[in-house]
């Protein structure tokens, strides 16, 4: 693998497992130094750093709560403080809170309402955070999802809602820092082999049906979406911003 990452420094939100593990990883073995993100894993986040480093890689992981607006600015200090400057950020930390459709009377609103604070206004204060201090010709890549587009099964609106918002959001600060050489994308999984997903199967109407709905009938590895975000953080795509792009195995075409 081409060490294309070389020199630059990368941060991960939600790094301590599942998807952002993996993107930890690849980027990691792409050159690239790397700081993760946790909530509550401290364990989960140390072994994430102990196997990049493992590697050959920097690495770091620092506690900061995406529920908690105001973590995101010493977030990006300790960055800054550690590695003496920022390249990439990959806004992934998320939840998925679903199975309720908006007419339910069992409807839980203050779970619902902190899915957007974390999944939209926790992922806008890195953002802005992040900025500022950004190496010119940076990358922000958002990991939105597939719902945020398609919506083919009842039960999800506010977690696409929030999904769908991130687009908007990347859009305008495409343009806001494009003089800058900074592009900002939106990755859209569909479903993923990760805890989040199963934490939710068990509320998706008919799995199977769902998954006889995509031409490739399957659903993503880690390893794909992870090199989906490796290729938007890297020199190719330089001159792509502004964009989504799905990874569903063509779901909702």
């Amino acid at each position: 693998m081409t060490k294309s990452l070389n020199g630059k420094v990368a941060v991960v939100t939600g790094g301590s497992r599942g998807l952002g593990a993996v993107i930890a990883e690849q980027l990691a073995e792409r050159g690239a130094a790397v700081a993760i993100t946790y909530a509550t894993s401290a364990d989960k986040a140390e072994a994430v750093v102990a196997k990049l480093k493992a590697k050959g890689a920097r690495a770091i992981a620092i506690k900061s709560d995406q529920s908690d607006l105001a973590s995101a600015k010493p977030l990006i200090d300790a960055v800054i403080a550690e590695f003496g400057q920022l390249d990439i950020l990959v806004n992934n930390a998320g939840i998925a809170i679903q199975g309720h459709k908006v007419d339910d009377p069992a409807l839980d609103g203050d779970a619902y309402n902190r899915q957007w604070q974390v999944n939209v206004l926790g992922a806008i204060a890195n953002t802005r955070a992040a900025a500022p201090k950004m190496n010119d010709g940076g990358r922000i890549i958002f990991i939105g999802s597939l719902l945020g587009a398609y919506v083919p099964f009842p039960g999800v609106a506010d977690y696409a809602g929030t999904k769908t918002a991130l687009v908007g959001y990347a859009r305008g600060i495409a343009r806001d820092l494009g003089p800058r050489n900074i592009t900002v994308n939106v990755i859209q999984p569909g479903i993923m082999p990760t805890d989040m997903a199963a934490d939710v199967a068990g509320e998706l109407p008919n799995r199977d049906a769902i998954l006889d709905m995509h031409p490739i009938r399957r659903i993503a590895t880690l390893e794909e979406v992870a090199d989906a975000v490796c290729f938007m953080a890297g020199p190719s795509a330089g001159y792509i911003t502004g964009e989504t792009l799905n990874m569903a195995g063509g779901l909702g075409i």
